[in-house]
C-alpha cells in the first residue's frame, strides 16, 4: 500500500517506519520545490525581500540623485604662469535634490574652491551651478541649478537610525552613473574629523561601498529617505565608511540657504588639550582627565576682556565639562553668540567662575 503525506499509517505499520517514510517523503517534496524556483530563475523569499527592499530605496531616491562636475584654478598659480596659460583641475562628486525650485546638497570637499560648478540630472539636464554657501567644518555645502522637473529626495530622520537596519548609498564613482551600493548601519554616534581640524559630531559608519565620486551622495534607508550624507572612507580599510548624519546636513543646509554661511562663536583664544593631574582633579573635585590650557588670547577678544588669562585650565563652558579642545568647539555655536557664558577656570591653586560673551566668528 503506497503511503502519502497526511495519510494515517496502515493497520500494523510500525509508527517509527511510517514516520521516516513521512519525512522521507517531505523532503523529497521540499528539494522538488527548491528546484523548480532555482529553474524558474526566481530568489529564495528571503533573498527576494531583501532585493524588494533595496529596489525600492533605489527607485524613490534615484531621481533626486545628480552628478557634480567641477572646475578649479590649476595648482601653483601664478610664479609666472599666464592665467591664459593655466590648466584647471577637474573633479567630480555626487549630490541630491532637497528643493523642487533646485537646491543641492553635497559635500563642501567637492565643490570648495571650485571656479564652475556643472550638474548632470537624472533626465540628462546639464545646468550651470551656483554655490549658495560652503561649510568645511562640517564637510558640507549647498549649490542651486535651474532645472525643470525636479525631483527632491525625503530627508528623514537620523536620529531614528539603528545600528543593524540596511543602508543604501547612491552616487556617481569615478564618473559611474546613478550606482548602487547596499550595506549596513555599522556604527552610530562616531567623530570625523573635517579638513579645517574641526570634529564632525553624530557621524553614521556603514558598510556600503564608497568609493572617490560617492561623495556628496545620499545614504538612505529601505523607505528611501535620506538618513546621511557619504562623506568619507577609511583606506586601505574594507567595508569602513562616513555619512554625516542627515539631521545635521538639514541644519547645516537650512543655515546656509538663510545665511550664506554656518554662524559660529570664538572666545578668541587659542588652546591645547593637556591632562589633569590626578591631585590637581581631586584638590577641585572635578571628574575630569584633561583640559583646555590657554596658550594665547586675541587682544580685546572675548576671553581678554572677560578676565581670561594665558596658563588658566578651562574645565567648563556653562555647565558642561571641557575634557579638551572638541569640546570648546562643539559648545562654541550660532547660539552662544552674544550670549553671556560662565567659564570654569582652575588657575594654580584657585577655582575661579568668570563670565564671557562670545563673539560670531569672521
Amino acid at each position: 500500500m503506497r503511503v502519502r503525506t497526511g495519510d494515517a499509517p496502515p493497520a500494523g505499520a510500525p509508527i517509527a517506519r511510517f514516520a521516516h517514510q513521512k519525512n522521507v517523503r517531505a523532503r523529497a517534496e521540499q528539494n522538488l520545490a527548491a528546484a523548480e524556483v532555482a529553474d524558474s530563475g526566481d530568489p529564495p523569499d528571503w533573498l527576494d525581500a531583501y532585493s524588494r527592499a533595496v529596489v525600492g530605496a533605489v527607485e524613490r531616491v534615484a531621481p533626486s540623485v545628480v552628478w557634480i562636475h567641477v572646475e578649479r584654478p590649476a595648482a601653483g598659480k601664478g610664479r609666472g604662469r599666464t592665467r591664459a596659460g593655466e590648466v584647471p583641475q577637474a573633479g567630480s562628486g555626487s549630490g541630491f535634490v532637497i528643493t523642487p525650485d533646485g537646491f543641492i546638497v553635497t559635500n563642501s570637499h567637492v565643490v570648495h574652491g571650485a571656479r564652475s560648478i556643472e550638474v548632470l540630472t537624472q533626465d540628462g539636464v546639464r545646468a550651470v551651478a551656483d554655490l549658495i554657501g560652503d561649510d568645511p567644518d562640517t564637510d558640507l555645502a549647498v549649490i542651486r541649478i535651474q532645472a525643470p522637473n525636479l525631483v527632491p529626495a525625503v530627508i528623514g530622520d537620523s536620529q531614528k537610525v539603528r545600528v543593524g537596519q540596511i543602508a543604501v548609498a547612491v552616487g556617481n564613482p569615478f564618473g559611474l552613473e546613478t550606482t548602487v551600493t547596499a550595506g549596513v548601519v555599522s556604527a552610530l554616534g562616531r567623530s570625523l574629523r573635517a579638513q579645517t581640524g574641526r570634529l564632525i559630531d553624530n557621524v553614521i559608519q556603514t558598510d556600503a561601498a564608497l568609493n572617490p565620486g560617492n561623495s556628496g551622495g545620499p545614504l538612505v534607508d529601505t523607505q528611501g529617505a535620506v538618513i546621511g550624507v557619504n562623506s568619507a572612507v577609511i583606506l586601505p580599510a574594507q567595508g569602513i565608511c562616513f555619512a554625516i548624519a542627515a539631521n545635521t546636513a538639514h541644519w547645516v543646509a537650512s543655515e546656509l540657504i538663510r545665511n550664506g554661511r554656518v554662524r559660529r562663536s570664538v572666545l578668541g583664544l587659542s588652546g591645547q588639550t593637556v591632562p589633569l593631574g590626578r591631585r590637581l582633579a581631586r584638590y577641585h573635585r572635578l571628574d575630569l582627565a584633561s583640559a583646555v590650557r590657554v596658550t594665547g588670547l586675541l587682544t580685546g577678544g572675548p576671553a581678554a576682556r572677560g578676565g581670561v588669562q594665558e596658563g588658566d585650565l578651562l574645565v567648563g563652558f556653562g555647565d558642561r565639562p571641557v575634557r579638551g579642545i572638541d569640546d570648546l568647539q562643539r559648545y562654541l555655536g550660532g547660539d552662544a553668540v552674544g550670549a553671556e557664558v560662565s567659564l570654569d577656570v582652575v588657575r594654580r591653586a584657585e577655582r575661579l567662575t568668570i563670565t564671557v560673551v562670545p563673539a560670531e566668528a569672521g
